[in-house]
């Protein structure tokens, strides 16, 4: 384990995204997932699932991360029992379990590994307006003579936010195994790197999920502080977030030591109404989102020395 007290990675980030996960839906009905609350309201949502996804996939094609490490030998789809954390930066990051097989002479369990990096789902900010597409495929239809196939799909264009904590401590460490470092140090910058330029492939389109704006930063405690704390208002200026909230948080202690001194904001410029205002209130802590992730990086490499 490392000496250094703050370990505790945390980032809550909004980006603007359409339609971003499907659940099973009804006949030619193709229904977003959704979450109901008290106010009437519904809002939708990217499970952490789906998040985790395509964190992988970017992880494979950006740094080539090792993504041939699951069989079926054990009777579900599963990690391989034979590999650990050194062969899977996807094992490490995110867990595992592993379960065996009963046998005459063998009890079987399951070994588990739990993850160091957890997500939250990615919910709309905006409420959900019931708002359909119309789908056929008439132009290949029409090829050969036939009827289109008709289908209607849930749309939504929103803003949505979610959180990421990382355990710095549980980063390449797994039983007796213990990665170097470097290693360590290597596999949370590049999760970092994939999260600043994330993407997701959906139903022919690819939505960019990079922050608009993301606030965090590196504490003693493990805990997603701003999780359900990012909230936007409507203004004549356009979306505004509120300010009250996210300084409210700040003031939070942990021992003698407020996460104000800790937290850094990156915000892209001409996106949101109040820009200025989060500019002037956390004035020192604002920068472009290459700044925010070039500085939590460094914060990293830090830890790790």
């Amino acid at each position: 384990m490392e000496n250094n007290k703050k370990s505790g990675l945390t980032i809550s980030m909004i980006f603007k995204a359409q339609s971003l996960n499907y659940g099973e839906g009804i006949g030619n009905i193709a229904e977003l997932k959704k979450l109901s609350r008290g106010d009437g309201k519904v809002y939708t949502f990217a499970s952490r699932q789906a998040l985790r996804y395509d964190i992988a996939r970017l992880g494979n094609k950006m740094f080539g991360w090792n993504l041939e490490v699951v069989d079926k030998l054990q009777g579900t789809v599963q990690f391989k029992e034979k590999l650990s954390i050194a062969d899977s930066e996807e094992m490490d990051l995110f867990g595992y379990m592993k379960t065996s097989k009963k046998s005459n002479e063998e009890i079987g369990g399951a070994n588990i590994r739990s993850a160091a990096v957890r997500l939250s789902n990615a919910i709309s900010l905006e409420d959900y307006k019931s708002d359909m597409d119309f789908l056929n495929n008439k132009g290949l239809a029409d090829r050969i003579k036939e009827f289109p196939n008709l289908a209607n799909v849930e749309q939504h264009l929103s803003y949505y936010t979610y959180t990421v904590t990382i355990d710095l401590e549980k980063i390449g460490v797994d039983g007796t195994i213990e990665l170097t470092k470097e290693e360590k140090s290597k596999r949370v910058v590049q999760l970092l790197e994939i999260l600043k330029v994330l993407n997701r492939e959906i139903r022919g389109r690819e939505e960019n999920l990079s922050p608009l704006f993301i606030i965090g930063g590196l504490y003693e405690l493990n805990t997603p502080y701003f999780l359900g704390r990012i909230k936007l208002e409507n203004t004549e200026n356009g979306f505004a977030i509120n300010t009250n909230i996210l300084e409210d948080t700040m003031k939070l202690k942990i021992g003698e030591t407020n996460l104000e001194e800790e937290t850094k904001i990156g915000i892209v410029t001409d996106i949101f109404g109040n820009e200025k205002e989060i500019q002037t209130r956390f004035a020192g802590k604002v920068s472009n989102i290459q700044d925010f992730f070039e500085s939590l990086e460094n914060d990293v490499k830090e830890y790790y020395k």
